[in-house]
């Protein structure tokens, strides 16, 4: 039994867009993901996406507006709302959702990362 320490995680990667699991609870999984530039519009027909803004800040783009989210917000995109992420600098973000959840979604892409990859 020890913290998990989200710096410490976030120090062991560099790549983009590509979300690493490092807790369970349940069927859910934390993952820790740095974003910055584009990512695609997707949804997940499935479950609701939580996106916890640890530092700096990005941008969930949907087709009503976009919204601005910054380090200690957090929001819910509820399951089927199209959204497309985009940060303009680096941003580490925590995502919370279900084990088995794609990064794109329905949609096959070269962002499409390998799931349920631990650090």
């Amino acid at each position: 039994m020890s913290p998990i320490s989200l710096t410490n995680k976030f120090s062991q990667f560099t790549d983009l867009w590509s979300p690493k699991v490092i807790a369970e609870m349940n069927d859910y999984q934390f993952k820790l993901v740095k974003v910055e530039g584009e990512f695609i519009w997707h949804q997940h027909d499935d479950t609701d996406e939580v996106f916890i803004v640890i530092e700096g800040s990005m941008y969930i783009e949907f087709e009503s507006g976009t919204l601005k989210l910054n380090a200690g917000e957090m929001h819910v995109v509820p399951k089927g709302m199209m959204h497309k992420p985009f940060a303009h600098e680096t941003c580490h973000v925590m995502l919370v959702e279900p084990r088995g959840v794609v990064n794109t979604g329905e949609v096959t892409h070269d962002l499409t990362s390998e799931n349920d990859v631990w650090i």
